[in-house]
């Protein structure tokens, strides 16, 4: 008899769907979208309306697995959870004995982006190993940085109220793919007069859904931001009594923005000078005007400055506490567990434990001192997400490198693994899921068993901590237990009145932000005022006013290459699907006409795309949606030899972002050839 359950999207997306779930004998029929929503309204993208094929696809992992073959191979047997559990216990325990705890870390990221399935047991067991500790920076650190030396706490306006904005500014983030209940709030203020300006460097479905599309160059956006301020100042845009009153640094911002003429500012970032002072002068004369800002910016070695200066244009013109005014990059923090009982870092031997910047686990895997011997890795794919793959295979091919993987499949990162072990679905665990857009917390129930032998993180890391002897009580609780502590948190306002009882009754329940809280009425700057000019940042090294500082450029490789996402996948998850490998395509790389005719390329030929740090085949896709002077492509597809697909990031780099030690995907330089 088919059933139908209530569960939520686990993916790191920040739309966080509810969705309706049929089952039949324990398999799940459809996925459709939760109509009680108050969000996502039952409007679910096609990606999640895969999850059965997903869920019951035939290479999903049963059983777990011990290498039999050579790295790389995928050459497994099939072993029971006892024998794999004594194996982590043996060879965890002769590494600290020969090496130390350090020389152990876990890799992971938000593959489910669960609280119990991300943030919990497993911290709390390799704080009590007292492994390396993993600085999971690859994502939204860099925005989150900058965002602070601005605001002093990275949040913005609840989405629901972005209806109300007359004028909406999509600053490089593709909706369309990425953020698509965003856009049915931005099409409702449309019907209400508001106009839609994209930013972007690529003519994408969002782009061209705009009212007007403003394309620059990449990694140039604080130069158009400085312009814009240029202009407002000016040209008396500026709302002075707000400056005045809640913000700090004026004059020196006002010295720095003289230089960013639009005449200047047109030669950097290649929009006109027109459309420079038409754009400030919008922005200046519109209220409510609202910024969403996008994760792609951030993914330049200059993208924390990129953040920082964007939200000092809502300040300027006072949009800040005006229904539908202001600015959002993300709304995370908001949701402020209680994070100590949570993962519990006093379990830690020691307080000092290595730490390592998870953008550089190539160098880590091979250059470490002293090495690292153990790698645990869930909720990630590092052979394909990490940059630099050269080097991270390179680190994980090591014969005396002992890799654990815990996942769905048999990724790429699992042609490495000495031992691999099936992970449950999230429609099989119990957890809890906040948004990193909107405010609703969302309890998340197990509705269907799990699938053979899989078990959650959470059941992982318990068990495997009592196999290494961690007896204490904070290795006796249960998941419910877990969620009751991680929501215990009194000087948390936003959680005000949200108990466990609640949630199992609710499923889902809004955030508590008082008005008092918002910006301006609360701005938690060192100097209590949005900080034009930051002190702190002065302190560490950086600018302390908004400065547009150029993106390295490379003297052997002239294209700047962009690797965003694409619209079938989320970053390497489904990308095992047929269905949606077939509605992608195949992997492109859009070049401009100028570019391909200069190099005496074909459209639809197949070509070679390198740099110093690797090189990858891909198809040529001429077109003039990017601009000269650079290549762009979308998507993480597995790799696969019969049709020469490949990371693109085996052409990315290690260095990290200018703040928050952020990853710097999108400041790759190559070039391309044809295919010999």
């Amino acid at each position: 008899m088919v059933t139908k359950h209530r569960s939520v999207c686990p993916l790191d997306c920040p739309d966080t769907c509810g969705l309706t779930v049929a089952i039949d004998d324990n398999t799940i029929t459809s996925v459709t979208g939760d109509k009680a929503h108050p969000i996502t309204n039952g409007v679910i993208c096609h990606k999640a309306r895969k999850f059965p094929e997903r869920v019951h696809h035939p290479a999903r992992l049963k059983y777990p697995l011990k290498r039999i073959g050579a790295k790389g191979d995928h050459s497994f047997e099939r072993i029971s959870w006892d024998e794999a559990y004594n194996l982590i216990v043996e060879k965890f325990t002769s590494i600290i004995d020969l090496h130390g705890a350090e020389s152990i870390l876990p890799y992971s990221f938000y593959g489910n982006m669960g609280l119990l399935n991300s943030d919990g047991m497993d911290r709390r067991y390799f704080h009590r190993l007292g492994a390396s500790h993993l600085d999971r920076t690859i994502c939204n650190s860099a925005a989150s940085a900058g965002y602070k030396y601005t605001m002093g706490f990275p949040v913005g306006i609840d989405p629901e109220e972005t209806v109300h904005a007359k004028l909406i500014i999509v600053w490089g983030c593709n909706l369309f793919s990425t953020n698509m209940h965003q856009v049915l709030y931005f099409n409702q203020a449309r019907k209400n007069g508001a106009k839609i300006v994209v930013i972007d460097v690529h003519q994408n479905r969002t782009a061209k859904w705009a009212d007007w599309f403003i394309q620059l160059k990449p990694g140039t956006d604080t130069a158009l931001a400085l312009g814009m301020m240029n202009v407002l100042i000016s040209h008396n845009l500026v709302n002075y009594d707000f400056v005045n009153q809640f913000t700090t640094g004026f004059d020196e911002l006002q010295k720095e923005s003289e230089r960013y003429t639009p005449e200047y500012v047109s030669a950097i970032t290649g929009v006109s000078e027109e459309d420079i002072m038409k754009l400030a002068k919008l922005y200046g004369n519109t209220t409510p005007s609202f910024i969403r800002i996008g994760n792609g910016l951030q993914h330049h070695e200059n993208g924390g400055m990129m953040i920082r200066t964007i939200t000092c244009l809502p300040a300027l013109t006072g949009q800040w506490g005006i229904r539908g005014g202001g600015a959002l990059k993300g709304n995370g923090s908001f949701y402020q567990y209680n994070m100590e009982k949570l993962q519990r870092p006093d379990l830690r031997p020691s307080p000092n434990v290595r730490t390592v910047n998870m953008n550089q686990i190539g160098d880590a895997l091979i250059h470490e001192d002293p090495p690292i011997f153990g790698l645990f890795v869930y909720n990630s794919n590092p052979a394909q997400v990490a940059p630099d793959q050269t080097k991270v295979r390179k680190g994980l091919v090591r014969d005396d490198l002992f890799t654990v993987v815990h996942d769905l499949f048999l990724t790429d990162t699992c042609k490495y693994a000495d031992l691999v072990l099936p992970a449950t679905s999230h429609f099989e665990n119990l957890d809890l899921y906040k948004s990193y857009w909107h405010l609703y917390l969302q309890l998340n129930e197990p509705i269907m068993q799990p699938y053979f032998e899989s078990k959650s993180n959470f059941t992982l890391f318990k068990e495997l901590a009592h196999r290494m002897g961690f007896t204490g009580p904070e290795f006796q609780i249960t998941e419910e237990e877990m969620l009751r502590e991680a929501l215990d948190h009194k000087n948390s306002p936003f959680l005000s009145g949200i108990t466990y009882e609640r949630l199992q009754k609710e499923k889902i329940i809004k955030l508590s932000i008082p008005e008092a809280s918002t910006f301006p009425h609360t701005i938690p700057t060192p100097s209590g005022k949005i900080e034009l000019y930051s002190e702190r940042m002065k302190l560490h090294g950086l600018p302390p006013v908004p400065t547009y500082i150029p993106i390295q450029e490379s003297d052997k490789f002239k294209l700047q290459f962009i690797s965003g996402p694409n619209h079938q996948f989320i970053n390497s998850t489904f990308s095992n699907l047929d269905e949606l490998k077939k509605m992608e395509g195949k992997p492109l790389l859009y070049l401009h006409p100028n570019e391909a005719s200069q190099r005496e390329l074909l459209d639809g030929e197949t070509v070679t795309v390198y740099n110093d740090l690797g090189s990858i085949a891909m198809t040529l896709k001429i077109t003039e949606e990017i601009l000269p002077g650079m290549a762009l492509t979308q998507g993480l597809w597995w790799d696969d030899p019969e049709h020469s697909i490949s990371s693109v990031n085996f052409l990315t780099s290690q260095r990290l972002s200018d703040m928050g030690g952020g990853a710097t995907f999108f400041s790759a330089w190559v070039e391309v050839r044809k295919m010999f």
